[in-house]
């Protein structure tokens, strides 16, 4: 069963919470309990298999076969090669390959399993409703999405992203979606404006009652989601019997994991897989310049009303971390009151948890983080190093990693997860690599990224620039709710 962050609502079932998304009145969903899982049990299967065993536990009302069915994807060519996840051995460390699917970012690796999980939960409960899908969007999240969601019988989705505030690859990926049921929004505003927004209209009872004469119920694509979190879990999985497998990691060792985090999902998937049994030893959080993450390890208070700024990794643009909610709830031992009180709207983004939960959280985390220059410096240094190319979120994680092995020289074997591949960003990787340059185009600079290292350009990024494109809406953030209405009612 699943239960609130806030205990605010009664325990749910899986397919009650992957059908709602999040707690109507506040809060998220998380499982009761964790199952235990021996890594060791899952040896020599294949990346479909594991998935099956790490994700059939948590879904007691869907049947083997039928989650079988779904996770197929991982092994129909829908992703790069047999593998969809590889771990890449980059000098003393690994590097986890995210962005081998058909968008080209992490995101493809839950998001091509939430549309069918989606759709089996509303059997389950026999709705007879459509079902709209709203999605705000730091840059990747939306594109792979459209890209699960799209031609979806019964389904509509609809995507916010700031305005400005994603790469211009990333807004080409969305606004050259196929499918008559998605649609793209631009919002004059950041991420945290187009998420809180979504979520205001998550907890509209007045909207919801008129979008249901017109039999449609609103879900949600993005992490807050229990159905988009839980793939996530997989490749941390996937990761260590990789790492087994090249003779990194001895059996009964414990690897570290760093992870490039924005709306923490990636990472509270890894904490996840921790708790299920999984030898992780150091979870490292790494941040960009908005750094409210790392600034909450240090002091214990979380404070989201500060400097937004625009960087070179977008997806990471983020001061309203969703996700922190539920880790916060493991790690004040489930304390609903807390969370409630934490995250109560007269608070204004801004708490200060206890002494306790503040030592639990940085027992269990490391948190850094990495400005531009040292970020654009990562991606030179790895280069010319390893022959080895970071996109800029994933070079983030490289130099809160340098960092944590100068504060403790731990010599764990460590995985960085890479969350997008680099020609995603290729004009800023081109910077971090040749310096400052003025490109045509953003398909200059690709092209001359795949020239330069002799990587091969993903093929959901190729032939982008010719394709026709939807309308965009532009909107302000307070009139997301007033567009979703004049859309479908």
């Amino acid at each position: 069963m699943y239960e609130s962050t806030r205990g605010n609502l009664s325990d749910q079932s899986a397919s009650q919470a992957i059908t709602l998304g999040m707690v109507p009145s506040g809060g998220l969903f998380v499982p009761s309990n964790f199952p235990t899982l021996d890594w060791q049990d899952l040896q020599g299967l294949n990346y479909r298999d594991v998935a099956k065993r790490v994700m059939i536990p948590y879904l007691p009302d869907f049947s083997e076969e039928a989650l079988s069915k779904i996770i197929d994807v991982y092994a129909d060519g829908t992703f790069d090669g047999p593998n969809p996840a590889p771990l890449v051995s980059v000098g003393s460390f690994g590097v986890l390959e995210l962005w081998h699917g058909p968008t080209a970012a992490f995101k493809d690796m839950a998001l091509q399993v939430l549309p069918d999980l989606l759709s089996l939960s509303l059997k389950r409960l026999n709705v007879d409703t459509e079902v709209l899908i709203l999605v705000a969007t730091s840059g990747d999240t939306g594109k792979a999405a459209l890209e699960g969601f799209k031609n979806r019988k019964g389904m509509h989705i609809v995507v916010f992203y700031p305005e400005g505030g994603v790469s211009p690859v990333q807004e080409r990926q969305m606004t050259t979606t196929e499918g008559e049921n998605t649609y793209v929004v631009a919002v004059k505003g950041n991420f945290d404006q187009c998420q809180t927004a979504v979520k205001h209209i998550f907890a509209s009872d007045a909207l919801k009652a008129e979008l249901l004469k017109k039999k449609l119920i609103f879900s949600s694509a993005n992490s807050i989601n229990w159905g988009r979190l839980l793939p996530q879990i997989v490749y941390y999985f996937w990761a260590y019997l990789q790492a087994m497998e090249q003779g990194k990691v001895s059996p009964r060792n414990n690897m570290n994991v760093v992870v490039p985090t924005g709306n923490f999902g990636n990472l509270l998937a890894a904490y996840y897989a921790k708790r299920m049994g999984l030898p992780i030893d150091r979870i490292i959080c790494a941040s960009n310049k908005n750094n409210v993450l790392a600034d909450f390890f240090a002091t214990g208070t979380y404070h989201s009303q500060r400097d937004f700024f625009q960087t070179i990794s977008p997806s990471m643009d983020i001061l309203i971390s969703s996700n922190f909610e539920r880790f916060l709830y493991e790690m004040s031992g489930r304390d609903a009151k807390k969370v409630q009180a934490w995250y109560d709207s007269s608070n204004k983004g801004t708490f200060t948890v206890d002494p306790n939960t503040l030592k639990h959280c940085q027992d269990t985390v490391y948190a850094g983080w990495a400005d531009e220059k040292e970020t654009l410096e990562t991606i030179s240094q790895s280069y010319q190093t390893y022959q080895y190319v970071f996109d800029p979120h994933t070079a983030v994680g490289m130099k809160v990693y340098k960092d944590y092995l100068s504060a403790t020289n731990d010599q764990t074997f460590t995985v960085i997860a890479s969350t997008a591949s680099p020609f995603k960003f290729a004009p800023n990787v081109l910077k971090g690599l040749e310096g400052e340059k003025n490109w045509k185009d953003e398909w200059e600079a690709l092209d001359h990224l795949n020239q330069l290292t002799g990587w091969k350009i993903p093929s959901g990024l190729q032939g982008l620039k010719n394709k026709p494109a939807k309308t965009v809406d532009l909107c302000e953030p307070d009139g997301i709710s007033h567009l979703i209405q004049k859309m479908f009612l």
